[in-house]
């Protein structure tokens, strides 16, 4: 991999994108310093202070923890210049304008250091007329970066080059953002918009044109065009409002202005739509000033209605009809819409064949192969599948034709015909743009494999187009053993890989039995055992569907018997003579949140959500949760200096108690579920590579399992002092009675029962009361209502 050290970062410009930029930096351990003008009132940092502020309250939060807000670190152009220095990358990210732009990069020009890389997070400006400002020796370390908002949870950051700039500097700035922040990296040509907003900003336009032309109503569209159509579940115009309706106004503004008739056939499309001006006149700008296409009034969402300039009631949805049609494979989906005679139908034909032909006729000019395009709309605008890649599955020439027949008759947005390379030729001999040899690059007239850099052999199993024949994680590597429930396999002859197939990856006994067989199988013949799923889930928790009939017939006794056995389950993994390590991806809930507990170790992706919370379906975590509480509160007290166990006790029981989930890995480390040696890893498909390379690692530094030790607990005065809590709770009507009785029987699991304070218990003797406190639940009216509640919509019942 590349030796390029990035130990310091600045990032100029402390408005939305800069100041979440930095906060991405700091959510990955990257020391940054956050740059913006001079306040005219002091402190002269001011600015950046209010921005770094800011930060604390923006929900989805920039920041993995709110407290690390403090670690970016605040100057001004007028006194830190000199701090420039000391950054091996400046990030410019102030507001689009080109001579703002160019007057910056005047100032800053002498205090770069000689080997930094300066890049410009402009989300389209042209990056060449950028550099021409720059000194000649940083020319050569000048690109684009363009990340996409929020930098936290998006994927896609485009990075762009110059005529000057070094290909090293490309390759050393892809391995920094891949591994280091986490980041899908598409490289983009130097045009307007470059690959995503110029095709994502494109078809928001279209789409809205389309609107206009079928009389629909905003809500209707945004059902039409969410997850229905394998899109970002914000839709159409709830994405406009979040993006921010002056950032999409700009964006616009850059196409008119650097685009032309004769450069972009669609340019008549380009004009800003009478209702985003009318909105951007009343400053009604999206999510930011609480108002947009939408408009939240306590808990209704107003639509905004152009006629009367006012908000009206929303909540309209589509037709089903659609619904279902939506649901065909894609040959049989596209013909259907095609051949609707309602105005939804045709919509959404219409914004797709205007998809497919916008991004036939400019993939040459904005990218450098198709794959490029899909991946910027998967990543970028939160698309399941790209324009080529729907195209390709649905029928390559068919549907070509079908678009073909579309703008012979004037229906399309402009009658510029297909390319060539659609109809014949090795694309239309392939069947499609994505071939195993590579996808289609019209330029070169060939098709171009994925790029190869050292950073891409820690990706076991990267994100893959259709059609690429990538190998697929189901069916990779050795199978050692495989049911309906588990997969036993490995990569390398020296670590098992339990991969749980169940739905949600649920644990029921059989994923328990299958653990325990690749447990055996590890301690026998490999260096250790990884747990991990090619998926945005570890594990939803315990199979609550298999878990009914047995209490139907057996009651409370047959879920116990099934509940020690799952209890024994993680105390095995836990003990093993070989290390386990949990490799957690998105969801680890409840049961999942257990069994990364009782693991060796835990290396988590950075998006991770972690938390126990049984309390939804009014149970206690009953796979060794509260054990695993208790067990660290006793260890975290026994290595400090105080003698009271119970403020160790208090955040895993508030944690349990009230369902908290970690909405990241480093929440997650905060609430306990999560220890410090554990690994937080920024990207997605590097944790398999991580996780396997943890497990040989510590077998081969000679891992043991820790001793079975007694360990003391907070007994009847800390079980005394968390009923008073509860109480004051409950009479407050912050819970309610039920919610007390739950907390109650957590309460008593964790301080170890009736015993006195400072007992020694083990963990079978915890894991007996949890089965106690779980039966009791269980068995109760109101928990049952609450299992069925959640089973049949998915929503706790509050009861």
């Amino acid at each position: 991999m590349s030796r390029f050290n990035v130990k310091k970062v600045a990032v100029l410009g402390a408005g939305v994108m800069g100041a979440q930029i930095a906060a991405h930096l700091v959510n990955c351990k990257v020391p940054v310093i956050l740059f913006d003008l001079p306040a005219k009132e002091e402190p002269k940092t001011g600015i950046v202070t209010r921005a770094v502020e800011g930060l604390k309250k923006l929900k989805p939060s920039p920041l993995g923890v709110t407290e690390d807000a403090a670690l970016i670190q605040q100057a001004n152009y007028e006194e830190h210049m000199e701090l420039l220095r000391d950054c091996d990358l400046v990030i410019e990210a102030i507001a689009e304008r080109m001579d703002w732009k160019l007057d910056l990069y005047k100032k800053i020009a002498p205090f770069i250091a000689p080997h930094a890389i300066v890049a410009s997070n402009t989300s389209g400006l042209s990056i060449t007329k950028l550099s021409e400002v720059l000194p000649e020796e940083i020319k050569p370390r000048f690109c684009g970066i363009h990340f996409f908002n929020p930098p936290r949870y998006m994927l896609l950051v485009e990075l762009i080059n110059t005529p000057t700039t070094e290909p090293h500097i490309l390759d050393d700035l892809e391995t920094f953002v891949t591994s280091s922040l986490g980041k899908c990296v598409v490289r983009a040509k130097d045009t307007p918009n470059f690959i995503a907003n110029r095709v994502g900003i494109a078809g928001m336009l279209a789409t809205i044109k389309e609107v206009q032309n079928f009389g629909l109503s905003y809500d209707v569209v945004d059902d039409l065009t969410g997850k229905k159509l394998g899109r970002a579940s914000s839709g159409t115009f709830r994405t406009a409002d979040v993006v921010g309706l002056d950032t999409m106004a700009h964006v616009i503004k850059t196409l008119q202005d650097t685009l032309s008739l004769e450069a972009d056939p669609f340019y008549a499309s380009f004009a800003t739509p009478e209702v985003l001006k009318t909105l951007l006149e009343m400053g009604n700008l999206g999510q930011k000033t609480k108002a947009g296409f939408f408009k939240k009034v306590g808990r209704d969402i107003l639509r905004f209605d152009l006629a009367s300039k006012s908000y009206v009631t929303g909540g309209e949805k589509a037709d089903e009809v659609y619904t279902r049609m939506l649901k065909k494979p894609a040959a049989e989906r596209l013909q259907l819409l095609r051949n609707s005679e309602g105005a939804q139908g045709q919509f959404l034909w219409a914004i797709l064949r205007n998809a497919f032909h916008y991004a036939a006729v400019h993939l040459g000019t904005i990218a450098d192969n198709a794959r490029d395009v899909d991946f910027c709309m998967r990543w970028g605008f939160g698309m399941k599948q790209g324009p080529f890649e729907l195209w390709q599955e649905a029928g390559w020439l068919s549907v070509a034709n079908m678009v073909k027949e579309d703008i012979d008759a004037g229906k399309a947005l402009c009658s510029a015909p297909l390319p060539d390379w659609v109809f014949k030729g090795p694309v239309a001999d392939a069947g499609g743009v994505h071939t195993p040899q590579g996808s289609w690059n019209p330029s070169a007239g060939q098709f171009v494999p994925v790029r190869k850099l050292p950073v891409y052999a820690r990706q076991h199993f990267p994100e893959s187009v259709l059609g690429s024949q990538a190998t697929s994680a189901a069916k990779a590597g050795t199978t050692l053993f495989e049911d309906d429930a588990i997969r036993l396999w490995t990569l390398d002859d020296e670590v098992v890989i339990a991969s749980i197939k169940t739905k949600m990856h649920a644990i029921g006994p059989d994923v328990i039995a299958g653990l325990l067989q690749g447990l055996a199988l590890a301690e026998g013949q490999y260096k250790g055992m990884v747990i991990w799923s090619n998926d945005e889930v570890f594990s939803a928790g315990a199979d609550l569907q298999a878990m009914l009939p047995a209490f139907m017939t057996g009651g409370v006794k047959a879920i116990a018997a099934a509940e020690y056995e799952m209890q024994q389950a993680m105390l095995k993994l836990r003990y093993a003579n070989v290390p386990v390590v949990s490799a957690v991806r998105g969801l680890a809930l409840g049961g999942g949140c257990e069994l990364a507990a009782y693991t060796a170790r835990r290396v988590v992706a950075m998006e991770s959500y972690i938390g126990l919370v049984e309390v939804g379906v009014g149970l206690v975590p009953g796979g060794g949760g509260l054990a695993y509480i208790a067990r660290r509160a006793a260890e975290n007290a026994a290595s400090s200096t105080g003698k009271d166990l119970l403020p160790f006790l208090s955040e895993g029981f508030t944690a349990a108690a009230m369902a908290k989930v970690g909405t990241s890995a480093h929440e997650s480390r905060k609430l306990g579920y999560l220890m410090e040696g554990d690994v937080i890893v920024p990207h997605k498909d590097e944790l398999l590579f991580v996780a396997l390379n943890e497990a040989k690692a510590m077998f081969d530094s000679g891992h043991r399992a820790p001793l079975r030790r007694l360990f003391q607990v907070a007994g009847r005065s800390g079980l005394a002092t968390i009923k008073g809590s509860l109480v004051n709770m409950r009479d407050g009507g912050f819970i309610s009675a039920y919610d007390y009785f739950i907390g109650c029987q957590i309460a008593w699991v964790v301080c170890g029962g009736d015993v006195d304070a400072g007992s020694l218990v083990n963990e079978d003797y915890l894991m007996t009361l949890e089965r106690k406190a779980f039966g009791t639940l269980l068995g109760n009216p109101k928990t049952q209502e609450r299992i069925m509640g959640m089973m049949q919509n998915g929503k706790p019942v509050r009861n």
